[in-house]
């Protein structure tokens, strides 16, 4: 750990194997967070999912900065998911992962080769469809996990493993809780 209290390049690339033991399918939701303003979060053991808000009480339905031509809310950002085993090479201890701003921390692959644009998971009662829109670190993420956790996350030749996570959007509302099992389908 630097003297920041960040992780270096070099811890950080050797977690790297742990993350990528993340379950392919079959995976579980270890935490499930709102975000109602800027820089609060609200853990979740339960919480509903719809098209119209995304995860309800989320910021997202009020303050999307990404809309479509006609100005309402673009569905690709609905809700963001990141792999809890990389939060937690990142952040460290699990009081620590609401502070990279997902919605859901899953034990599951994000890479693009297991879940490609338009496939689709059942958590709980809900269907998420994952989107193409690309979900990166920024200076907020820097600033909370430091620069070499930013570089790592984004660093060319792991782009395909979408270490910062995936966006996806609501295709059938329903109810997801901390516990419950990914499906790919």
């Amino acid at each position: 750990m630097t003297a920041e209290g960040y992780f270096s390049t070099d811890e950080l690339t050797a977690g790297l194997p742990q993350v990528l033991e993340s379950p392919a399918n079959d995976g579980t939701v270890a935490l499930i967070v709102a975000r109602p303003e800027k820089e609060l979060r609200e853990l979740r053991e339960h919480s509903q999912v719809n098209p119209e808000a995304g995860l309800p009480g989320d910021r997202w339905a009020r303050y999307c900065s990404r809309k479509l031509p006609d100005g309402s809310l673009n569905p690709d950002t609905q809700i963001t998911l990141m792999n809890s085993r990389c939060v937690a090479l990142v952040a460290g201890s699990q009081d620590r992962w609401a502070l990279a701003g997902d919605n859901l921390f899953v034990d599951l692959d994000l890479s693009e080769a297991n879940l490609p644009a338009g496939q689709r998971l059942k958590i709980g009662s809900a269907v998420l469809e994952i989107t193409a829109h690309p979900h990166t670190g920024c200076s907020k993420f820097q600033r909370r996990f430091g620069p070499e956790a930013l570089k790592f996350i984004n660093a060319p030749e792991r782009g395909s493993l979408r270490l910062r996570g995936i966006h996806a959007q609501v295709v059938q509302p329903g109810t997801i809780s901390v516990g419950d099992r990914i499906e790919k389908i």
